[in-house]
């Protein structure tokens, strides 16, 4: 007998499987920059710059691709996302100059600028209501599991394809990802071969227009301390991902290898932070029924958590103290994840992928601020620790804007949020 699995789980479980790639492809040239950066003779101000390019059309595109989301469904838009990044993934194999490396690097961004809020919107009409903090941190669990992979994985591709060969290696499992989503996945719960009553019945109801018109200034009236929060948190965030393994083999003298593994270890700790983080807002909430302490309190307990954590590296500069310290604030950090990106489905049911864009478009903005300033920085200062300074004072500004946030209230009346579930006729 064949075993049947779940056509929710499978979506969920695909999802999982596009957040791990999409991490791998953005973060990739983080492990590859020291050889990249040799080969090209570039400075560290210089690949500030390259890091920033993937943000430049990912800013652009978290409100375009949301709405792209909502407009035409899932199933294609994610698809044509993924035959983007993925050709842009493979070009970078092939560039020769800081201008070709730097524009593979803004054709991902454009590439992977709408797959987080279409993704939301998928999982809005796939994912139980009262499980979206579970389906949202484990989906960025994988993300910052591809953030853990990474690192080795790039240094074993590149030591037996160079880095050249190991961005085309992945930019193949892209296309491939691409090809099974769009044969598997279909933007209607109750248009899937394979979907049962049970299921359905257990799924949020469709609104009668899945088209909706966006109230673009209502929308962001609501939605822009949400934003500031997470532009916060993703100031910390892409310092991790863009400086963390030159951090380790710069300021320590340590080869690629061993780079590649503390940053690793490092990143590992960021997999249980958004597992755990939407696992306890959703007890929370079951429990409360209280939606806005269910974010807020494990949102503030992230940010303030973060930054205790990174207190020490202001005064010891002991590895295994600072890998430590590092790894416990990317822990804190990554709690903010499952319960932040509930906060669109919360607030706005109808427009959740244009919602999850405006909030997102605040990570894609200090994705082009901080590491520009980050390089900046070590080049005019030649001190690593100074951006981690930095992060630190973000995390406290995000950990009070996190009490402007109020997914308690509906964008809509009648849009209400329970925390369990009522049942729905199937059809």
């Amino acid at each position: 007998m064949w075993l049947r699995f779940k056509p929710t789980h499978v979506v969920l479980t695909m999802l999982c499987i596009m957040y791990f790639i999409t991490y791998v492809d953005r973060v990739n040239i983080g492990t590859a920059a020291s050889e990249i950066q040799k080969e090209l003779h570039l400075s560290n101000t210089q690949l500030g710059l390259v890091f920033s390019a993937f943000a430049y059309p990912y800013l652009l595109f978290q409100v375009i691709g949301g709405w792209v989301g909502d407009r035409f469904g899932p199933r294609k838009t994610l698809f044509w996302c993924g035959l983007i990044w993925a050709a842009a993934t493979i070009m970078t194999g092939f560039v020769t100059s800081l201008l070709t490396l730097f524009m593979a690097r803004v054709a991902l961004g454009f590439g992977e600028g709408a797959t987080f809020p279409t993704a939301t919107r998928a999982m809005q009409y796939w994912t139980p209501a009262n499980k979206r903090g579970f389906a949202q941190g484990l989906t960025h669990a994988f993300a910052r599991l591809g953030n853990a992979a990474t690192p080795p994985l790039i240094a074993v591709l590149m030591a037996w394809l160079t880095w050249r060969g190991s961005f085309i290696a992945l930019g193949l499992v892209s296309l491939l990802w691409g090809a099974v989503w769009v044969l598997y996945f279909r933007n209607e719960p109750k248009d899937h071969p394979d979907i049962t009553a049970a299921e359905l019945a257990s799924l949020p109801p469709r609104p009668a227009n899945t088209r909706p018109q966006v109230p673009w200034g209502p929308l962001i009236r609501r939605m822009w301390p949400v934003t500031l929060t997470y532009f916060c948190y993703g100031w910390t965030l892409w310092l991790y991902l863009n400086w963390l393994p030159l951090f380790f083999k710069n300021n320590y003298s340590l080869d690629i290898k061993n780079s590649a593994l503390f940053a690793s270890g490092v990143f590992f700790a960021g997999v249980v932070g958004d597992s755990l983080g939407g696992i306890l807002s959703d007890r929370i909430f079951k429990k409360t029924g209280n939606v806005r302490l269910a974010r807020l309190s494990v949102t503030v307990t992230g940010f303030a958590g973060a930054f205790l954590s990174l207190l020490p590296i202001l005064f010891s500069h002991d590895i295994t103290i600072v890998a430590l310290c590092l790894s416990g604030g990317f822990f804190f950090a990554e709690l903010v994840i499952g319960p932040i990106w509930s906060v669109p489905m919360d607030i706005a049911s109808k427009y959740s992928g244009t919602a999850a864009g405006l909030m997102n478009s605040g990570s894609a903005l200090a994705a082009i601020v901080s590491p520009l300033v980050a390089g900046y920085v070590i080049d005019v200062t030649g001190n690593w620790y100074l951006p981690f300074l930095m992060s630190m004072g973000l995390l406290l500004l995000g950990c009070f804007c996190a009490f402007l946030m109020h997914p308690e209230t509906p964008f809509e009346t009648g849009d209400a949020i329970l925390p369990t579930e009522r049942p729905v006729a199937a059809e």
